[in-house]
């Protein structure tokens, strides 16, 4: 399977990194080809609504940017796995710039390919997860009709039991 992972977190030995590192070190040992961006050191602009994808872009976006990469691997990706860190309530700005450009490549629905998704998150409160859970529900549950494969998450300093949750997620693909 491939598996296209967006790590939204600034610190490369952070949290969301070491959920990361565990899911895509067990993923690939059990065969699967993982590709981890780490969107937080990518050139990637808001979304502009400008509606080009969905007119003379023809499902492509006007900005050129580092989006491009990611566009061109989700295009035949089966799993989407989306990590960040908690900020104010929600994923960090960096994901959320790259997930609000979806809206080129997965409007109105995803590629045939694209079927599970799963949500790694990292806080300092175990207490603010609600608005990633909400956007992970509605937009990739609901609207794009995706398996969940789980959503993790870790609050405070990072325990052995959230990784081992991680891993077996991974084995069981």
């Amino acid at each position: 399977m491939k598996v296209l992972v967006l790590n939204g977190s600034p610190r490369p030995q952070g949290n969301t990194s070491k959920m990361t590192a565990a899911f895509k070190e067990t993923a690939e040992a059990a065969g699967h080809d993982v590709r981890e961006f780490r969107v937080a050191g990518m050139n990637i602009k808001g979304c502009l609504a400008c509606e080009y994808c969905h007119g003379k872009g023809a499902g492509a976006c006007v900005q050129k940017d580092d989006m491009q990469k990611i566009y061109t691997e989700l295009k035949d990706t089966e799993m989407l796995v989306l990590a960040a860190p908690i900020y104010y309530h929600g994923i960090s700005g960096q994901l959320k710039c790259a997930i609000d450009r979806f809206y080129s490549a997965l409007y109105p629905k995803a590629p045939e390919s694209l079927k599970y998704v799963s949500m790694f998150l990292a806080s300092g409160d175990k207490d603010q997860y609600a608005g990633a859970r909400f956007s992970f529900d509605g937009d990739f549950l609901g609207y794009l009709g995706l398996e969940d494969k789980g959503f993790f998450t870790c609050a405070g300093e990072m325990n052995e039991e959230v990784l081992e949750e991680i891993r077996n997620m991974a084995k069981g693909l």
